[in-house]
């Protein structure tokens, strides 16, 4: 189904409020040579001062011991001093054998002292990276640790593993990211004692985790973040900064999300009445605006923009040629990955039914994980998973049966299918071609050189990411998504974020209106209003150069991104956008970015596992 084009006019305003992502400006300055391991100002984040707490380091005469993992771990450890809520707030480590030298205390602890010429992999206690995973599907809480879990596949390789629980979307935005900046910042302030490199901290997560996992790459040391540190007694004087962020499916952006799924997908909503098709039209074009006005570059510096077109709402231009792009890319990589004959059902685990499914090609595993490994029920225990009715990343019984991050995030999706199956077995990759163009040709299959082309990004829409979120796709409406909680203040109850949604809702009369104008005139306990929390939590209002928040914060060196490129939770722009402003950032060193043709919603990889690519990245990071 094509768009209809609407003869609307946006107003400057409108494009100006979605570039600069907010209206409250940060403290500017500028960055060192490497971006991570020196703070921008001494006034931004104190990392030239001695550090500034009343907790304790990290008793070393109080270590656990896992034998058959030759692992010492310690659980329960305060990271910071004024927690809003202890059931989350604290940290666990779980550190190598071969890095410290122990003498048991008679009572099951070891008193231990670092080995620092030891070593256990391509590490020693002095170099050794960080790892923290960050398990919050749908901007849940992630659990703190209350009992030994094993991540031998990281110890083992000589990884230290610090595991930060944290509170979720019931507590509202900034609490997630606020807890694990404190809890970077005490592993800097115990840096002394604790194996591993401080220097060497690397986030990884999916989903919402994922989304996190990047704004804890992109917001080091802002003072946006500051009040609420000090809020919970963060240490002061040292740096929450990272130096790598591994990020699956984040599902982010969010100051511009709510368009640009309109402005994607919005052409395959059905039974929309006559206001309803009117403000998806009108979030596509605020889309169109937000492009235009934020002066996002391509790899080569070329800055993308959208036009008009005769076939859909700003269906052109190079913005969208480059998106068209990466659509083909990915399938190319995967006719390179796949050697036919080719058993899509075995690879993808079925064909087009549901939000976010699989379509027919290779995911490199067999579904998400947690904490960065295998399923539940898989070779290894994941220790404590998110429960999707409890939002407060309580543990899932016994963790053992298998579950995808849909059952778990409580996001509002509707079931949708194109009508496409993908399963069964092809022969050659034209037979593969054939079937994807079963409802009408888009594909074009060259033989000879193994490559396709799309016809446009609207027809692969309509074939493989189909809209599964209701109208107001972050933002919804009742305020009844994921993200309204969110972005709502402590009390569980959802508030409406977007003002560009807003405006329209209100030019067109809207009943809903009345709502967003209320919401975004709150403001939370520090006085902030949802404009401000929303910069904190958008990571373009950092990286593009005609907003506020550029250059405000220490951007974390190392990127990865990787993300299923049939799932419907979000617009393939997100991933994109936040790819290319990394790409085109001053002292990010690189960017790794796919987009998975044979993945959903899910930790999607072209080859091998999550976990072991992910492993593998880091060590390339600090080789």
């Amino acid at each position: 189904m094509k768009r209809r084009l609407l003869a609307l006019t946006l107003s400057a305003g409108l494009a100006v409020s979605l570039a600069a992502c907010g209206s409250q400006n940060a403290d500017t300055g500028s960055q060192t040579s490497d971006g991570t391991e020196e703070a921008i100002s001494d006034e931004a984040d104190g990392t030239d001062a001695e550090p500034v707490t009343g907790l304790d380091k990290i008793d070393m005469a109080k270590w656990q011991y896992n034998a058959d993992d030759d692992v010492y771990y310690q659980l329960g450890i305060s990271y910071c001093e004024s927690p809003a809520d202890t059931t989350y707030e604290t940290l666990a480590v779980f550190v190598p054998g071969g890095f410290l030298s122990a003498e048991e205390n008679g009572d099951g602890t070891y008193t231990c002292e670092v080995d620092s010429s030891a070593k256990v992999g391509d590490y020693t206690a002095d170099t050794a990276p960080v790892v923290m995973p960050i398990n919050t599907p749908g901007y849940s809480a992630q659990a703190a640790l209350t009992e030994y879990a094993s991540y031998t596949d990281y110890t083992s390789q000589g990884l230290v593993y610090a595991h930060a629980g944290c509170r979720g979307r019931d507590a509202g935005a900034p609490a997630g990211v606020t807890d694990l900046k404190a809890a970077v910042r005490y592993i800097r302030y115990t840096d002394d004692v604790l194996p591993g490199d401080a220097e060497r901290i690397f986030t990884f997560g999916m989903s919402g985790g994922g989304a996190q996992s990047s704004l804890m790459g992109i917001t080091g040391d802002s003072a946006l973040y500051d009040p609420y540190l000090s809020a919970i007694g963060a240490v002061e004087g040292v740096s929450d900064a990272v130096l790598g962020s591994m990020c699956w499916c984040p599902i982010t952006n969010l100051d511009s999300a709510d368009e640009a799924y309109e402005w994607m997908m919005g052409s395959t909503r059905s039974g929309l009445s006559d206001e309803e098709q009117q403000i998806s039209d009108r979030l596509a074009e605020a889309f169109a605006a937000y492009i235009n006005s934020a002066g996002i570059k391509d790899p080569d510096g070329n800055t993308l923009s959208l036009e008009e077109s005769t076939d859909g709402i700003y269906q052109a231009g190079s913005y969208y040629d480059y998106m068209k792009s990466e659509v083909e890319r990915s399938l190319n990589n995967f006719l390179s990955d796949t050697e036919f004959p080719y058993d899509a059902s075995a690879s993808s685990g079925g064909g087009m039914g549901g939000p976010g499914g699989g379509m027919g090609g290779p995911r490199g595993e067999g579904g998400p994980s947690f904490d960065g490994g295998e399923m539940p029920g898989a070779d290894g225990d994941m220790g404590q998973m998110p429960d999707k009715n409890a939002d407060a990343g309580e543990a899932a019984g016994d963790g053992k049966e298998e579950v995808s991050f849909e059952d778990i995030d409580d996001i509002t999706r509707n079931d949708t299918t194109s009508g496409l199956d993908l399963s069964g077995t092809y022969e050659t990759a034209q037979d593969y071609v054939d079937a994807m163009n079963a409802n009408g040709a888009w594909v074009s299959y060259d033989e000879a050189t193994n490559t396709a082309t799309v016809t446009s990004i609207g027809d692969f829409v309509a074939a493989f990411k189909n809209a599964s979120k209701n109208l107001g796709a972050f933002d919804q409406l009742d305020g009844g998504q994921g993200e309204n909680t969110l972005f709502g203040y402590g009390d569980g109850n959802g508030a409406h974020f977007d003002s560009v949604l807003a405006g329209i809702l209100d030019d067109l009369g809207n009943s809903y209106a009345e709502d967003y104008a209320t919401d975004l005139a709150k403001t939370d306990a520090l006085g902030n209003t949802v404009d401000a929390r929303l910069d904190m939590y958008s990571p373009m209002y950092y990286l593009l150069e005609g907003s506020d928040g550029y250059q405000s914060s220490n951007v974390a060196k190392y990127w990865r991104i990787r993300t299923g490129i049939a799932q419907s939770d979000c617009a393939l722009s997100t991933e994109l956008n936040l790819a290319l402003a990394l790409e085109n950032y001053e002292n990010v060193s690189s960017v790794d970015f796919e987009t998975i043709w044979g993945a959903g919603h899910t930790e999607a990889e072209r080859t091998g596992t999550s976990t072991e690519n992910f492993i593998a990245w880091v060590n390339a990071c600090v080789k």
